[in-house]
């Protein structure tokens, strides 16, 4: 199903927004009312969802959200892959969608939600620390990790699949609300196509490419 240019999850916050506008300009002045109505077009901007047009081959990974490369690293993944692995991580700012996409088409075997803190997304070691949600998904041989990082404006993730759900390739699964971070984990034979400092757009630009 399609989802609408605007995601569901913003309608209420968007209407009590608005609602707080009009009141504030019918009772009071709008002057004031300014400011909300500035907030609400911001709003209406931050949770877009623009079509896009998800073309890469089966065995290509698309990016899982839009956003800055901030690194690429060999680590050792203990939550899925209980083994070494190559990460890429992707900052995502209040400027840029924040709806995220399944890398890959598979099935949903792995759902993990972490409490944690809320420090800005941005620094070194908050896919730790960080308020975070995981979702592992298999295809065939392959296994990759996707996990979706709060920061300090981010305080809520939503997930929009389940455990045991089959996913598309680019399709919608979840969104993180104002600021955040991605993270990638896939095998090590993954030949990885992006480097720090690229900018890449959820579902269409390929990150890596699996050994077929």
């Amino acid at each position: 199903m399609k989802k609408p240019y605007i995601v569901p999850d913003g309608y209420r916050i968007i209407g009590i927004t608005l609602a707080i506008t009009f009141l504030l300009a019918y009772f009071v002045t709008v002057y004031i009312a300014v400011f909300p109505f500035l907030w609400a077009c911001y709003l209406l901007y931050f949770f877009r969802n623009p079509s896009r047009h998800i073309q890469a081959a089966p065995h290509e990974l698309v990016s899982p959200a839009d956003g800055t490369v901030m690194a690429v690293t060999e680590v050792r993944e203990e939550a899925y892959f209980f083994k070494k692995c190559r990460k890429i991580v992707i900052f995502l700012s209040v400027f840029n969608v924040h709806v995220n996409r399944a890398p890959l088409a598979g099935v949903i075997d792995f759902q993990q939600y972490t409490c944690g803190r809320f420090k800005p997304a941005y620094e070194t070691g908050v896919g730790y620390e960080n308020e975070r949600y995981s979702i592992g998904i298999k295809s065939g041989n392959t296994h990759i990790l996707v996990t979706l990082i709060a920061g300090i404006l981010a305080r809520r993730i939503v997930s929009w699949v389940a455990l045991g759900e089959k996913v598309e390739h680019g399709q919608l699964y979840g969104m993180i609300k104002l600021g955040s971070c991605a993270e990638i984990y896939v095998d090590e034979d993954v030949e990885i196509l992006v480097k720090e400092g690229d900018i890449v757009r959820g579902g269409e630009t390929v990150i890596g490419r699996i050994a077929e």
